[in-house]
């Protein structure tokens, strides 16, 4: 790809993210130049902290009902009145 001809400075954090996605041969430049232009392909960590608050809250509140459900069929089944 392009010679790097400029010096950027990033955290610790960054770099280390980098180097996970950072390919044999790929020097940081052809890391940056790849991410920055790829196509949203369904990255494992596209769409986290997308919902809004309600969607989140929503979707916390049917898990808690499920859960709540499940433990009162295992409480019928075992006999169990507490």
């Amino acid at each position: 790809m392009g010679i790097a001809d400029k010096q950027i400075r990033v955290s610790e954090t960054v770099k280390r993210k980098i180097e996970r996605r950072r390919q044999e041969g790929e020097s940081y430049n052809d890391v940056l130049e790849r991410i920055l232009t790829e196509e949203n392909t369904g990255d494992f960590e596209d769409g986290f902290g997308r919902w809004s608050d309600e969607e989140a809250k929503k979707v916390r509140e049917r898990r808690q009902k499920a859960k709540e459900r499940r433990k009162s069929r295992m409480r019928e089944r075992t006999g169990d009145t507490v």
